[in-house]
């Protein structure tokens, strides 16, 4: 499930065991998001018997009093005209993120949670191939604070390369999967896309101190807002989109990943270069953001990290 244990708003369960508590949060997610639940529901998602599944509503009633009525001709309960969520905070980022595991094949409908599911669909994406054993191997690396020799394809080589790199952490841009590392040859951190490493060999000590990699380790505040060039209420909704507040949204972002953060965005080009209506939103503080050596006309913060 894509649930975890911040999403509790409550604790009136701390003393449950786990799967005993699970149960209850699933019963609260029901009542709240299908807006019903019965015993069938409980024995199909955790296999636990009929005696258990009325025993499990028996005790939610009591945990939180007054939150479900049953209708005994339905044969279901229901949320009170008083319900509120006791054990699960609501969010709708995890819901909307089940259809989009569901979609993608990362969940299962078995796995999720959810039941009458809403007609939806998902953009599709070209697959990045990650082959697990090398990924497996970096992760290893990246754990025993070793250097692996990896064989890349660099798109300023012709054919893939061997070197050695340092791994230190994996990064997500949002459509690739990235190691970062110190690479020996070139002796500077740098970006490996997951995807580009064709082979691994070779493991080996290393002297590198990996707190070097100032730019992965500065965190840079983005200050977004919307287009000055909106109208007032196509601000507003640019403000409630983004859940903005005081016409602005801060994101804390690493340097090493902000060229991703940016283009993904549409950030890293000049805003008066595209209609407000197309561009929606801009940054409010480029000074922060942009490294000040750059000649004020590259509206890069640096050279693509990709190599």
């Amino acid at each position: 499930m894509l649930m975890d244990a911040s999403e509790k708003i409550s604790k009136p369960s701390r003393y449950l065991k786990w799967g005993v508590e699970r149960r209850m949060e699933f019963i609260e997610f029901r009542l709240y998001w299908e807006g019903r639940i019965n015993r069938r529901d409980l024995i199909e998602q955790f296999g636990v018997s009929l005696p258990q599944a009325s025993a499990d509503f028996n005790q939610y009633q009591e945990m939180v009093p007054g939150n479900l009525v049953y209708d005994t001709r339905a044969k279901h309960y229901y949320p009170s005209g008083r319900f509120k969520p006791r054990l699960l905070k609501p969010d709708s980022d995890r819901y909307l993120a089940n259809l989009q595991s569901m979609s993608s094949g990362i969940l299962t409908v078995e796995e999720s949670w959810l039941d009458a599911i809403p007609t939806y669909d998902v953009l599709p994406q070209p697959r990045r191939a990650i082959d697990p054993d090398r990924l497996r191997r970096v992760v290893t690396a990246i754990r025993e604070g070793v250097a692996v020799q990896v064989r890349y394809q660099s798109m300023n080589a012709p054919k893939p390369e061997w070197r050695w790199i340092a791994p230190h952490a994996l990064a997500f841009d949002g459509y690739r999967g990235h190691v970062r590392a110190f690479c020996h040859r070139s002796g500077a951190f740098k970006d490996f896309v997951m995807a580009r490493i064709v082979d691994v060999r070779g493991i080996r000590e290393h002297t590198q101190n990996l707190a070097d990699d100032l730019e992965w380790h500065e965190v840079v505040d983005v200050r977004i807002g919307p287009h000055p060039g909106l109208t007032e209420h196509q601000r507003k909704a640019i403000e409630l989109d983004y859940g903005m507040e005081n016409g602005e949204v801060v994101l804390s972002v690493r340097r090493g990943l902000l060229f991703y953060f940016l283009k993904r965005l549409g950030l890293d080009i000049d805003p008066d270069l595209r209609r407000p209506v197309h561009q929606q939103i801009v940054l409010l503080n480029p000074d922060d953001v942009f490294r000040e050596e750059m000649d004020s006309h590259d509206r890069t913060p640096f050279r693509p990290p990709i190599q």
